[in-house]
């Protein structure tokens, strides 16, 4: 019986993957550290036993029964080599037709990540690969942003005047669910960008609409923002990766929009008020 094994199943792209997959009727094996646990997980979805360096016997029985991967790297695993290249192996091994990555904009251009090793490992065993590479996520502003936003209005985030395509991670979900189900999609890549290049100031003008009351872009300094993080109790690393992720933003490498979720979906991608006011109440 084919199915389609979903690694990183509550996350936020996971998650998304998951509830499109079973809109499409698919059989969802999703891989969770425990099985009894993942309440946020559908009913319909299987869950089976899986941690990325579990050995390759274990990772063979949680992959049996499918013959699709959605494989996304967990933000905390930096040293895929040994975490996730198994996971390929045993894949491949057991005749997975398609391997769907998780990846990033940019990658191509960017050998330092993790994610480009694991582009290259794919194309290096003549894997079945599709590649999704998101732009910046909206569900960025409904993480730490949201507190200022919640207490103070106010968005605070080093991203200076850059313009950013933002993208609702339910698009990925969906642009996922539909190169796992049709044809035409292997040893293809696709750049997944909103279709509006907003800057921050734009963004503030679309929530003070949406939530009803007066938002502000306080432009700090990437060390205000970091010393705010800081003071909030988040772990060095968390800050190494939102310096990474707002210097990249700064460069305006997330600005360009483009039509890819409407072409693989056959519809637009979610706009940022659209997001906004589905998701108001993590601002109110």
């Amino acid at each position: 019986m084919s199915g389609v094994f979903v690694t990183g199943p509550t996350g936020t792209v996971g998650s998304a993957v998951v509830a499109e997959l079973l809109e499409r009727g698919e059989r969802v094996l999703a891989g969770v550290r425990d099985p009894a646990g993942a309440p946020d997980l559908p009913p319909a979805a299987e869950r089976r036993a899986f941690r990325f360096g579990d050995p390759p016997e274990r990772l063979a029985q949680a992959l049996a029964g499918s013959d699709r991967l959605f494989l996304m790297r967990p933000p905390a695993i930096a040293d895929v080599r040994t975490f996730l290249f198994p996971v390929i192996e045993v894949a491949a091994s057991q005749g997975i037709r398609q391997v769907v990555f998780l990846s990033l904009q940019g990658v191509q251009a960017n050998r330092a990540t993790p994610h480009h090793a694991v582009e290259a490992r794919l194309r290096e065993r003549d894997a079945p690969y599709t590649f999704l590479r998101p732009n910046f996520f909206m569900q960025n502003l409904s993480g730490p942003p949201a507190g200022p936003i919640r207490e103070r209005d106010e968005i605070v985030v080093p991203a200076g005047r850059a313009r950013t395509a933002f993208i609702d991670a339910r698009d990925i979900g969906r642009v996922a669910a539909a190169v796992l189900t049709e044809p035409g999609h292997l040893r293809r890549a696709y750049t997944l960008s909103g279709e509006e290049s907003l800057g921050y100031e734009a963004v503030a003008r679309t929530m003070t609409a949406e939530l009803g009351r007066r938002i502000t872009y306080t432009r700090p300094s990437e060390r205000e923002y970091l010393d705010l993080l800081a003071r909030e109790g988040w772990p060095q690393d968390y800050l190494d990766v939102q310096r990474m992720i707002y210097r990249v933003v700064r460069l305006n490498v997330s600005a360009l929009p483009n039509h890819s979720v409407r072409r693989l979906t056959g519809h637009p991608a979610t706009s940022l008020a659209q997001f906004v006011r589905d998701h108001s109440d993590v601002w109110t």
